[in-house]
């Protein structure tokens, strides 16, 4: 028998094994993936450095860990994704789209973040750009939109 497998959230193997598609998986999980290693690398700094009042403020505190929350958030979206989970889909979408505004904010708030920090969130932004841009591709809204 040859039926289509439906995954919890209802998108069929089918449009999910399309070679473009695994490699859009395949690269929004390694952007996500550099993302949380590269939030996760910063909160040890922070940890590090916390005897330096100059480099490591009350706010980089909170901005780190909040950081890292939200990046293993989107590694958990990106992996559930992956198998085709619906839901997942759509906080990805969302998390990394909000994510992109916010650290624009924060770039461009004078004087609120030291400068080593608004360097690394840049960084962050160009990593989840990418997952923006993939992720709200036609393939991919395609895949997971609702039948």
């Amino acid at each position: 028998m040859n039926t289509l497998r439906t995954h919890p959230a209802g998108v069929s193997d089918e449009p999910l094994s399309h070679p473009r598609i695994r490699q859009a998986f395949r690269s929004t999980t390694l952007l996500v993936g550099c993302y949380a290693g590269l939030s996760v690398l910063t909160l040890i700094a922070v940890v590090l450095l916390r005897h330096h009042p100059g480099i490591v403020t009350e706010a980089v505190w909170g901005r780190a860990t909040v950081v890292v929350a939200t990046s293993l958030l989107m590694a958990s979206f990106a992996a559930r994704t992956v198998r085709g989970d619906r839901r997942s889909y759509l906080r990805l979408r969302l998390a990394s789209g909000v994510m992109v505004v916010v650290i624009a904010v924060i770039i461009a708030l004078p004087g609120t973040f030291p400068l080593w920090l608004k360097m690394e969130q840049g960084l962050c932004g160009v990593l989840l750009t990418g997952v923006v841009v993939i992720v709200n591709g036609k393939r991919m809204r395609s895949a997971f939109a609702s039948k």
